[in-house]
Parts: structure tokens; sequence; C-alpha cells
């Protein structure tokens, strides 16, 4: 049985050197060959309206990074707008790119939603993103969102999960694929808001509903760090290596669809002299 397989990555919007940091993420893609990706920090220059399609800049004059990857990668995809960017514009010093979540899928994207999560300080506009994915036999009910980064900011994040939590709940479907949640949590992963938001450390935020870390299933020892300070656009950055990047799932049984299979790290080194983001993406093998 082939599996699915999930990846979760934060792109690194636009900063440093973003034209060859792109091609390097393609690669990685490419190598990785993923059924579905959850991205965040995805630049944008043409206004891309969220709608989904299969590669292009669906109507758009500008250009779209979700769009040009699944463009060159086969794949469908979609994406969700950050309704304040300008935390990332000021920071830029370009108040014309936008930057948001996206998903990359195998199969078609049946339905999508919106939610603007509850804004920390100084760095609102994060949102969580929903694709309904038509794959054979079943929907893929799969979401990716982009928490606050503040270190501080737990009691915010904490809010965020919450929020999060009713989102999937409300767009999960009763459907045999569980949800599946990506994300750049930017927390640890014994956090209050990590502990929160699967429900199975702690009470959910929405009464019945567990959501399984993936890196629970990793081979012991293996290196988790999705901050990880080798990355040379860490240099100088507070530390420690942690991870704060996630797959959950919702539980299911051995072999019964969205069981985990095996997780790793990937995109954690440079390709052709270039590292692709500031960040390792997450790699998760589900039963299908």
């Amino acid at each position: 049985m082939i599996p699915v397989r999930i990846v979760t990555w934060n792109l690194w919007w636009r900063y440093g050197p973003w034209e060859a940091r792109q091609k390097a993420i393609l690669a990685v893609l490419r190598e990785l060959r993923p059924d579905v990706v959850g991205l965040q920090e995805v630049w944008d220059t043409g206004g891309a309206d969220g709608a989904a399609g299969t590669g292009g800049t669906d109507g758009s004059s500008g250009e779209n990074l979700a769009a040009w990857l699944a463009s060159e990668l086969g794949m469908h995809w979609t994406w969700g707008a950050s309704h304040d960017p300008g935390f990332w514009q000021r920071r830029l010093g370009d108040p014309t790119v936008g930057i948001g979540n996206a998903v990359l899928s195998r199969w078609p994207v049946a339905e999508r939603a919106v939610l603007p999560l509850p804004p920390g300080a100084g760095d609102g506009g994060r949102l969580a993103l929903y694709a309904g994915l038509d794959a054979p036999g079943y929907r893929v009910p799969f979401f990716t969102a982009h928490l606050s980064s503040a270190t501080e900011a737990s009691a915010v994040r904490c809010q965020q999960v919450t929020a999060l939590a009713e989102f999937v709940a409300e767009h999960r479907g009763d459907g045999p694929f569980p949800a599946v949640v990506t994300g750049d949590f930017n927390a640890w992963p014994d956090s209050d808001e990590v502990r929160l938001f699967g429900g199975y450390k702690t009470a959910p935020p929405v009464a019945g509903q567990v959501l399984i870390d993936a890196w629970d299933f990793a081979e012991p020892g293996a290196p988790s760090a999705t901050w990880d300070l080798a990355n040379p656009y860490l240099a100088g950055t507070f530390g420690p290596s942690v991870r704060i990047d996630y797959v959950f799932v919702e539980p299911t049984g051995k072999g019964a669809p969205g069981h985990v299979r095996g997780v790793r790290r990937a995109g954690d080194g440079a390709v052709d002299g270039v590292w692709p983001t500031d960040h390792a993406a997450v790699v998760v093998d589900l039963s299908a």
C-alpha cells in the first residue's frame, strides 16, 4: 500500500536570497514527491484571490510562489492571503508583496476556507487555511496554520490554537480520513499551546477532539529541530535549536486511513550551496 505523504514547511517569505531559495525549495519538494503540502510564509505579488487551481497565477498580473511550485510539480493548489500583511511588509521594506498560507495537493481542491487568527501584539494577519481534497475514495480534511512568533506570546498562541481547533471541528466532516493539521506553531513541543491543541495531555479546546503530534511516532533520537541553529540564516538568533513545526493527525487504528507510518525532517541542508529556508520541513507518511 502506497502511503499518503504529508509535508509542512515555512518558506521564509521573500527574505534572504529568495530567487535562489525558490529553486532549492522546488528541488527538495521534487525529491520528496509529497501528496499534500502545507506551506506558510508564501509570497504573492499579484493579489492572488485564493481560488484553487492547477498552477499559474489564477488570472492575476503578478506571481504566487505556491502557484509556481504547483505548476512545476504538477499539483493542484490553493492559497489564503493574510488580511493584515503590514508586519512582514514593514520588515521587508516592500508594501507590494503579499504573504499567506497555501496548500499543494496531488488531488483536486474541492473546497477551501480561511480563518483569521486572533492577533498578537504587533504581528496580526496570522491565519489558518482549510482545503478539502478529493483523494480517491475519500475527502482529506487538510489544514495549515501560522501562529504568532514572539517568544513571550504563549497566551496569544493558546487563543489561536483554540480558534484553530474550532475551525478544524467545523470543517472536519464525517469522512473516513482523519483531519490533518500542519503548520508553524512557533512553539516548543512541551508548551501550553501545543499541549492544549493536542487535547491528550490536557483538556482539549473542543470536547472530544484529539489531535496527535505525528512526531510522537518518530524514531528515538532522530533529528527533530526545525528551528536549527546549524542553519546559516539563523546566525545570531535566539536559541536553542527546537522543533516548532508540526503535523497533527486525529488518532486512528493501525492500518486505518491516516495512521502514522513514519516521520522525519527534510530540507535541513543546502541544495547546490543554498539553504532553502530558515526552517526545516516535517515529512509524515500516513496509511492510505
